[in-house]
């Protein structure tokens, strides 16, 4: 059992280097930039907050 764990913390700790590296190159050296306009194009990048609507109504009275 201490192998098995052993090899899946080998496997996370790879597999946050990857994507501490990933993000790195996707939003600091700006390899991909039809990503970044893909992200604006959804708005994801905006922090405009939208009003809530409320879709259960209670009984008023």
């Amino acid at each position: 059992m201490k192998k098995v764990e052993r090899i899946i913390i080998k496997l996370v700790i790879v597999q946050f280097i990857f994507l501490f590296l990933t993000q790195f190159l996707f939003h600091q050296l700006d390899i991909f930039p039809q990503i970044k306009h893909l992200t604006r194009y959804e708005g994801v990048n905006e922090s405009n907050p939208t009003e809530i609507l409320q879709t259960f109504k209670g009984n008023e009275k």
